[in-house]
């Protein structure tokens, strides 16, 4: 009975142990093409939301965190001929309806949106998935949430749902939201303002 359990466990140890080592050979192969194309995706998403620059974003980046401490977001400066032009502030809501939605959302100065892209998200396609399209995203264009109430209509704010996505609709708004708030804490303990 040894020698009939000893041989199968030791064939089955063999195989587990070479799956490991082609897993980690795989992985180390594969982790820099990732991270390279995740880079890739970010710093799209950042010219989307901040317009022109010429500095590098992520030599730049930073971690700011919401006044309550409870979230912290990437913000990378965009430069343009050495003055601030603008920030992307990559934030993340897990209210979607198709459960986290990641996105990047780019501030003036003075802190009026300037636009946001959506990096990734579950929401359902033609419905949820249109809050990233330019309908929903022309009326946040210059919206400044000091000044106007980053709501949709249905909850006493100032911006149009789409229709049949009020969910996406409203978590695509309180991910902007948070990344205000915490450019405001940014803004409010580095003196900007």
């Amino acid at each position: 009975m040894t020698k009939s359990f000893f041989k199968p466990t030791a064939v089955l140890t063999i195989i587990a142990v070479m799956m490991a080592l082609i897993l980690g050979v795989v992985h180390n192969l594969t982790k820099e093409p990732i991270a390279e194309t995740r880079n890739q995706k970010v710093l799209a998403a950042i010219e989307v939301v901040t317009g022109e620059f010429d500095n590098d974003p992520f030599a730049e980046k930073m971690i700011i965190t919401t006044p309550d401490k409870k979230s912290k977001f990437e913000m990378y400066p965009a430069r343009l001929d050495g003055k601030l032009n603008a920030v992307a502030i990559k934030s993340y809501t897990n209210r979607g309806f198709g459960g986290r939605i990641e996105l990047m959302t780019g501030f003036d100065v003075y802190g009026a949106i300037k636009t946001f892209k959506i990096i990734s998200a579950n929401e359902t396609p033609g419905l949820g998935s249109k809050t990233d399209e330019p309908k929903f995203k022309k009326q946040l264009e210059g919206f400044h949430p000091e000044k106007q109430i980053l709501r949709v209509r249905q909850d006493g704010g100032d911006v149009d749902a789409v229709t049949a996505a009020t969910i996406s609709s409203r978590a695509v708004l309180r991910a902007i939201e948070r990344a205000y708030s915490a450019f405001r804490n940014f803004n409010s303990r580095s003196g900007d303002e």
